[in-house]
Order: C-alpha cells, then structure tokens, then sequence
C-alpha cells in the first residue's frame, strides 16, 4: 500500500512476493499518479530500472502527479523507462519477447491495461464473439509467463512485478473476472463523496477476501496528497 505513495530512497527493501497487481477505479481518480509514484519507488528501492507502458495521448494531456514532498533526482527518474504504444498486440510482442531481455525492470507498469484492446481490432484478429476477452486473456498469460521465468532466472538478485491499472465501470471493472484467474493482488479505488479517495487492497486470487488495508488520499495543487493508512 505504502508503495503507491512514499518515497524514501534509503527505506529498507522488503523481500515481497513477485506478483501481477491490478489497480482499479473510476476515471479521473489519479490511477496514473499511483502508477508512477510507484514506479518511482520501485526504481529507488530495487536500484534498477522499471518500464512504464502508456498512451502517448493520454500521457501528454493528464500528466501524472507526484506525492506531496517528493522531489526525485533525475538520476532515479531515467531508472524508468516512458514505452508509448497504441494497441494491445504490441502489449503482447513485448512480454513475448521479455525472456530475451538483457535485464530484467524491477516492475512493468501498464495503465489503462484494457483500453488498449478495442473491439473492432480484437474482432478483426480472432474473429470470434468474445474476441476482446480472449485477446486480454492470452497477453495476461503471457505477462503469467513472463514474469515466472523472470523471477526463476533473478533468484536471489531481485524480483520483476507487473502492475496493471483498468478503469471501473460502475461498481466493478468490466472484465474483473478475466483479471481474477491473472492477477494475484487487486486494489480498488473509490470516492467518499468529499473530494477524497479511498484505495483499498481486496484480496487475491491465492488468498481469497483478506482484511483489507485503506488509504485515504486527495489530489490537490498536482500533488497526491496521502491523508491516512487504516488496517
């Protein structure tokens, strides 16, 4: 939880469990802020690089926000990699070819993870009724793939997440029961009707409902403002 907010580049690192994490909530939440936040601190507490992958447009017109009283060299900043992309199948070619890499990121962020695999694309290609949910379904096997042989290859050196963020409709994303056969953590974002937000980690697909841990949060002068942890 910490992750999506503080950074203290000599905070002890904490040998968690690699894992593919989803980040869902309404638009307009600050979902992007979270994202890069982390990669921020996963860039300093690893000491290696973290690949952001992300609509040039969308980047370009909502740039994210850091915490409130962050202010990282630029040193750690080229830690992260910007990678622009336009559709899902290039999402696909590159956790393909993630075994070939020469090193390996401390994390792969995608946001807005489902926005890239459009109906009339994914219908082109497969053809098939569910077109969308199967191309989803074969790029989070791939990420499945690619992130257990990554972490078999590193060892002890380190670890490789995949964090990816979707955009909720309603009370649920969409496509959450793709997600829950992936991804080990989820995290959830709603409003509480002040301005604020309320993050809060729901469980996974190893441990089932566990008691979640919220965050309250704001944004506020282009900075995310963390208000309260609670367990």
């Amino acid at each position: 939880m910490e992750r999506f907010f503080s950074y203290t580049s000599n905070s002890p690192r904490r040998d968690e469990k690699a894992c593919i994490t989803l980040l869902s909530g309404p638009s307009g939440c600050g979902k992007t802020s979270l994202l890069f936040q982390f990669a921020v601190n996963s860039a300093a507490q690893s000491g290696r690089g973290v690949v952001f992958i992300c609509s040039k447009g969308r980047l370009e017109s909502n740039p994210p926000f850091l915490s409130q009283g962050v202010d990282p060299p630029m040193s750690l900043l080229q830690r992260i990699q910007i990678k622009y992309i336009e559709d899902g199948d290039e999402i696909r070619k590159y956790f393909a070819a993630f075994h070939l890499l020469d090193n390996f990121p401390a994390a792969v962020i995608v946001d807005d993870f489902a926005d890239f695999f459009s109906e009339r694309n994914c219908q082109q290609r497969y053809g098939s009724t569910r077109a969308r949910d199967l191309a989803m379904v074969r790029v989070l096997a791939l990420c499945h793939n690619a992130i257990g042989h990554t972490n078999t290859k590193l060892g002890t050196l380190g670890s490789c997440n995949i964090l990816l963020s979707d955009v909720q409709q309603g009370d649920t994303t969409r496509s959450m029961f793709i997600y829950k056969r992936w991804v080990n953590s989820i995290y959830t974002i709603q409003g509480d009707g002040t301005g604020s937000y309320i993050l809060t980690n729901i469980g996974s697909s190893e441990t089932g409902i566990k008691k979640a841990r919220k965050a309250k949060y704001s944004i506020a002068l282009q900075y995310l403002v963390l208000e309260e942890i609670t367990n």
